[in-house]
């Protein structure tokens, strides 16, 4: 499954929700598939939120399903997330709701909603903590600051470190070392490990729901996306 919006750094808008949660059924109602891999196309994995959609009102998410129609339902199968450069804001909600993740060596993750007056509502908050130490965590929460592929693989957060353009590649790999078990034990155990750390807990996307409507609607989220779109620095008011 490829986010094909190249010029906009596979940023994220509704009909690209609607069409991965789409994909994501099928993937998950056929029985001849086994793996999944999610990538992006022109070098570059994914931006996040369009934010110029945002600034006319849109959010790229599905009750019930979240962003990009993945983050809050994964699918019941596995997926891999095969990472070439950029995994930003809600592109890197979106591989931390794979399962496993192939990165380039040149690949790059971060949360900078912040720096947008965001919140990283699509799991980044309560996922990023579970598989990076706590400060380190925090550190990429509310500095904004990008993590190194290397780093996120020295941390856990990477599976597989490949040379950049090979990504996919090496996702497909792995795909086959997984589509060669029994794919109902695969499945099974997918289900297990993911409850045992409450890793798609939704429960607490419920939580934090509520909080973070508070910051979408704010004065600050929506001059944190028009100053995006002006390419000029935001002028914070802190409401």
């Amino acid at each position: 499954m490829t986010i094909n919006r190249p010029t906009a750094r596979n940023a994220v808008d509704l009909q690209v929700a609607k069409e991965l949660a789409a994909a994501m059924d099928e993937f998950d109602s056929r029985p001849d598939l086994a793996v999944g891999i999610i990538t992006g196309a022109g070098g570059t994995f994914c931006a996040g939120m369009d934010l110029k959609a945002f600034s006319r009102g849109e959010r790229p998410s599905l009750p019930g399903r979240g962003f990009a129609g993945v983050t809050e339902r994964p699918p019941s199968k596995p997926l891999i997330a095969a990472v070439e450069g950029w995994a930003l804001a809600g592109g890197c909600e979106l591989a931390l709701a794979a399962d496993l993740i192939v990165a380039a060596t040149d690949a790059k993750f971060g949360l900078p909603e912040v720096q947008r007056g965001l919140v990283a509502a699509g799991g980044g908050l309560l996922r990023l903590p579970k598989v990076l130490p706590h400060q380190l965590a925090m550190q990429v929460v509310l500095t904004g600051d990008p993590l190194t592929a290397e780093a996120a693989h020295a941390h856990g957060l990477v599976n597989v470190l490949t040379e950049p353009g090979d990504a996919l590649a090496g996702a497909r790999k792995l795909a086959a070392r997984i589509a060669a078990n029994g794919p109902l034990a695969v499945r099974v155990s997918k289900q297990i490990v993911t409850a045992a750390v409450n890793y798609g807990d939704a429960d607490a996307f419920a939580s934090q729901r509520e909080a973070v409507e508070m910051v979408m609607a704010s004065a600050d989220a929506k001059e944190g996306a028009r100053a995006f779109a002006d390419k000029r620095a935001p002028v914070w008011k802190g409401q």
